[in-house]
């Protein structure tokens, strides 16, 4: 429950303030651990109670990017955890972000450490983000910790944001061109098509094409629609299946250009995982298990666990990634040179540096031929449906004159 309090500290300022806790007598002892003299204490009551789901506020990652190196700042500045939270959770515009900082607060007061308050909350802070926080907290780092997993946060929505950018006009015409199509089929050509056949004219081939793909989805394309529906949801369901999702991963990696980024970025963000981690602390085998929680692809992350494995035998680690082609060979050779010297973080940084710079490279590349291609599309389209249109046009006006 929320509860409103108003109080004072042991210097006389009087705070106002929201607090979440089970109920009242836990809210006034939390409140007293945090030094605050209560004079008054009341649960809020909404007028609603709850908030529909799509109308509540999301946590996205830019917003964790934002509170992740915000709350590095303040900790670094000196300010307590505590009251670093409370400062954030009052100037997010994010009103989800804001509640879901109101918990965590409330049970750090109640002792529990930040690592394990924030992970109360998956659908923002996901496992592998509290097991890096927990290290931070265990070995004092936790403002070099948090910068970064805000770095990390950031470098893996760029590839997001480029594909959304460039997806969206393309995508902004084909919708439009789709209504005028269906404006032009619905109310243009019936007409022409009725005068055309009053003066005697034979219906053109492209225009008879059209007439024939209009009739037959006014009669079958229920069905249709209800068979394409179907199959979609079989194969949306067979997908979230393990062995459906370690066959979509599989084929995904085997598709020309497409296949080859989506290895180089996955293995991208792996390298700069295991530096992460490796660099706060963590060991090998619990470093492997969370990055390949963390990997994005289950062909990836069965490879990883089947290193870490090796790992727990007592193998190297670039021995172990030897015997998976899903492995390059440039990150195999990297991580033999770190393991001997010393520096696996540092080289593992190297590679990610590396691939993510040829991943950047291929999906410029593909996202450069996303609007031409659809360009073609959509002018082939509307050329189709525009001579169908103005060809019994012109030959009707061929009829009235002759």
């Amino acid at each position: 429950m929320e509860y409103e309090y108003v109080g004072y500290t042991s210097d006389h300022k009087v705070v106002k303030g929201r607090i979440i806790a089970d109920n009242e007598k836990f809210a006034g002892d939390m409140l007293s651990r945090s030094g605050y003299q209560i004079l008054n204490l009341k649960v809020i009551t909404p007028f609603l109670t709850g908030t529909p789901s799509f109308l509540q506020a999301k946590v996205g990652q830019g917003d964790i990017v934002m509170f992740s190196r915000q709350l590095a700042l303040l900790l670094d500045s000196g300010v307590g955890i505590v009251q670093s939270l409370e400062l954030l959770s009052v100037q997010t515009t994010n009103k989800g972000l804001s509640k879901m900082l109101g918990i965590v607060i409330a049970d750090l007061r109640a002792g529990l450490p930040l690592s394990t308050a924030l992970g109360k909350h998956p659908a923002a802070f996901s496992n592998m983000y509290c097991k890096i926080v927990a290290v931070g907290e265990q070995t004092g780092q936790l403002e070099s910790v948090l910068k970064n997993l805000a770095s990390y946060a950031e470098e893996a929505n760029a590839a997001t944001r480029k594909i959304k950018q460039a997806t969206t006009y393309p995508v902004i015409v084909l919708v439009l061109a789709v209504v005028v199509g269906i404006v032009a089929v619905t109310f243009v050509l019936p007409p022409i098509l009725s005068i055309f056949s009053t003066f005697g004219g034979n219906i053109p081939f492209m225009t008879q094409m059209l007439i024939d793909f209009i009739t037959f989805f006014s009669h079958y394309g229920v069905f249709v629609l209800i068979g394409l529906g179907v199959a979609a949801l079989l194969g949306y369901l067979y997908v979230k299946t393990p062995d459906g999702g370690f066959q979509k991963d599989r084929l995904i990696l085997v598709i020309p250009v497409i296949g080859r980024l989506a290895l180089v970025n996955g293995l991208g963000r792996i390298c700069r995982s295991i530096a992460l981690l490796f660099r706060s602390g963590l060991p090998l085998p619990d470093i492997l298990r969370l990055t390949a929680d963390s990997a994005g692809n289950q062909v990836i992350s069965k490879a990883l666990l089947a290193v870490e494995q090796d790992i727990i035998r007592g193998d190297a680690l670039a021995v172990s990634m030897k015997r998976s082609p899903v492995f390059l060979p440039l990150m195999v050779e990297m991580t033999r040179v770190g393991e001997e010297t010393g520096n696996l973080d540092n080289t593992l940084t190297i590679v990610a540096d590396s691939f993510e710079i040829e991943s950047a490279d291929k999906l410029q590349t593909l996202l450069g031929l996303i609007e031409p291609v659809m360009t073609i599309i959509i002018g082939l389209a509307v050329g189709f449906l525009a001579l169908s249109i103005f060809i019994p046009i012109y030959s009707s006006l061929s009829l009235i004159g002759g």
